[in-house]
C-alpha cells in the first residue's frame, strides 16, 4: 500500500474533503503509475479521482465503530517518530 495514503476513519476531528480528495488522488497515482497524467490521460485521471473521493465519502460516513475517536496530534506525532526512526540510519 502507498505509504502516503493515511487512515481517516475514526479522528476527531473527522477528514475533511481535501483529505479524502488527496487520499483519492495518491491512490489514483499508485494504480496508473502516473505522478501526473498525460494531457490525452488527464480527463480519465481526473474522473477516477473524483469517482474514488466519492466512494470513500460513502465509506467514511457509513463505518460503525464503538472505540473513541483518536487524536489527530498523538497520530501525527507517533508518525513524525516512527518516520524518523525509520530513516535515522540514511542519514550518515
Amino acid at each position: 500500500m502507498c505509504r502516503n495514503i493515511k487512515t481517516l476513519h475514526n479522528f476527531a476531528p473527522p477528514a475533511t474533503d481535501e483529505e479524502i480528495q488527496a487520499s483519492a488522488l495518491q491512490f489514483v497515482r499508485k494504480l496508473s503509475g502516473f505522478g501526473k497524467p498525460s494531457k490525452v490521460n488527464e480527463a480519465a485521471f481526473e474522473r477516477a479521482v473524483d469517482r474514488i473521493a466519492e466512494a470513500a465519502h460513502e465509506l467514511l460516513g457509513s463505518l460503525v465503530t464503538n472505540a473513541p475517536p483518536r487524536d489527530r496530534e498523538v497520530a501525527a506525532a507517533k508518525a513524525r517518530l516512527q518516520s524518523a526512526e525509520r530513516f535515522a540510519g540514511s542519514a550518515a
